[in-house]
């Protein structure tokens, strides 16, 4: 090994494991060797606590599953708060660990990306269901919600033994465990969380090509600046909440 060029140790780190390129180059000395040994050892101690992280959030779970449940869903929403568009639920059974998953809006735009994708391929199942703006201001907030919820989870596709979902109950399920900031306390409902963000936000940015008055793109419907005063300019379309804009109307 000690007649590798630093091209060749380079390869060796981009193609072995952090343990094993730690472990073929703990007798070298060469300040490049060195300074990739470090970098290993961070990925490590990275790998390290998202793996403790996980298990933190696994806890949930696992008092579930104490109690006999297997298939263990967890939920969540998008889209309370906005002035247009749509309520969008999902729900998620995890198989295996995903490092790193955590509540969407702790997240950057490029990473709930990743996760978006990778939790649809490695997940046991998933479902994901709307209310839409008409439907918001027919039922309330609060029952669409739990509209786009009951949707999701139609759609999953198999019966769930419990689930857990982020906030207040919503009897959605006989074994349901409502946890206050579920989706940084439980894998699943930060799975949940990023998959209802994610098609939420492709959606509006699709919605953003056909009314670009708004600025859909940009703010996901919330109540921006810019949002409002669109809405004074030109007033809503038809993606808004009527219920929502109570605030035009005030002098």
């Amino acid at each position: 090994m000690n007649d590798l060029t630093m091209e060749q140790w380079r390869a060796l780190y981009d193609d072995l494991s952090a343990e094993d390129f730690l472990e073929i180059s703990k007798n070298q000395r060469k300040k490049g060797v060195q300074q990739l040994r470090k970098k290993a050892q961070g990925s490590l101690e990275k790998q390290a606590l998202l793996l403790e992280a996980w298990h933190k959030r696994n806890e949930p779970k696992k008092k579930l599953l104490s109690k006999g449940a297997i298939l263990i869903g967890g939920v969540d929403e998008a889209g309370r708060g906005p002035l247009a568009g749509p309520v969008v639920a999902s729900v998620v059974v995890l198989a295996s660990p995903i490092l790193g998953l955590r509540d969407s809006k702790k997240l950057s735009e490029k990473r709930r990306e990743e996760f978006f994708h990778i939790i649809k391929s490695e997940a046991l199942g998933y479902g994901v269901g709307w209310a839409d703006q008409k439907e918001i201001d027919k039922l309330n907030i609060l029952r669409a919600t739990k509209l786009a919820m009951k949707r999701a989870i139609d759609k999953l596709g198999f019966n769930l033994d419990a689930l857990l979902l982020d906030g207040t109950p919503m009897n959605l399920h006989p074994q349901e465990w409502a946890l206050i900031g579920g989706d940084d306390l439980s894998n699943e409902i930060a799975a949940a969380s990023i998959l209802a963000k994610v098609t939420r936000d492709h959606w509006m940015i699709e919605m953003d090509e056909h009314f670009p008055i708004y600025g859909f793109a940009q703010h996901k419907g919330y109540g921006t600046a810019k949002h409002i005063q669109a809405l004074k300019d030109f007033g809503p379309c038809h993606l808004h909440r009527k219920s929502f804009l109570s605030f035009l109307n005030d002098k």
